[in-house]
């Protein structure tokens, strides 16, 4: 980091940002100038903008910055835009491949876990779930994989604070329950859907990690429980693992 009097006006604002995603917690003013050696005023102005902004967001007392949704679609959509994305739409190709189901690339967002990309299979019976959707947390093999990473004490708070509304009569409506299922997640390293957000769909999901070791999506496939069992879910996991190996070493190298 250059001295805080020769970071340039308009660079500011772009390094609280890197700051950002080179953490992984919520940080203060004064834990970001520890970085940036500005006056702390300009940084609670700067920080300031950003929430107005949309980039980033302080709840409760308003003396910890996280980023917002807006900074996460911008990270999300600099991945998308550039050479890594044919790179990991490769990867996800060679997987459905393997697997002969629909392959999905998932982040985590405000409102649940969202399809940023995915390869269809070519059986003409498949679960419909197009890049751009939704899915909740709770219920979902992704979903369930993201929070499985969190710290234990996070992924309690993480779960108190959701709906664990019934989608089917699989779904963990009882936290209790779900932080179970999710300690075992995060024991064996991937996540499994029995029918938990669709009755009559089975998913399998495994996480994909930053350098550092840190959760930046899911990498699952799904597909009818008339054609995948979840002992056959379960049976390709070291394929997944694999991939999602190759997607690391292609979205950090």
């Amino acid at each position: 980091m250059p001295p805080a009097e020769r970071i340039p006006t308009n660079l500011r604002t772009l390094l609280i940002l890197e700051i950002f995603g080179q953490a992984d917690t919520a940080l203060t003013a004064t834990q970001i100038n520890d970085r940036l050696g500005l006056p702390k005023q300009t940084v609670h102005r700067l920080c300031a903008t950003l929430v107005a902004q949309g980039f980033l967001t302080c709840p409760g007392n308003g003396k910890r910055f996280s980023p917002s949704r807006r900074a996460r679609e911008l990270g999300a959509g600099l991945l998308f835009s550039s050479r890594t994305h044919i790179a990991r739409h490769q990867i996800l190709m060679d997987l459905a491949a393997q697997v002969r189901e629909t392959v999905n690339f998932v982040v985590p967002e405000d409102t649940g876990m969202s399809y940023l990309d995915r390869v269809e299979t070519d059986w003409p019976f498949r679960v419909q779930l197009p890049v751009g959707s939704n899915v909740p947390f709770h219920c979902t093999a992704s979903g369930k994989a993201f929070m499985a990473s969190l710290p234990l004490a996070a992924r309690k708070a993480f779960v108190s604070a959701l709906t664990l509304k019934p989608w089917t009569p699989r779904t963990h409506t009882e936290p209790g329950a779900l932080l179970e299922d999710l300690g075992l997640i995060a024991k064996r390293g991937y996540a499994l859907d029995d029918e938990e957000f669709v009755e009559g769909m089975v998913a399998i999901s495994v996480p994909v990690r930053d350098t550092n070791g840190r959760f930046i999506a899911a990498l699952a496939f799904h597909g009818p429980a008339q054609r995948i069992s979840i002992e056959t879910a379960e049976s390709k996991r070291d394929v997944l693992f694999a991939a999602a190996q190759r997607l690391t070493d292609a979205l950090f190298s």
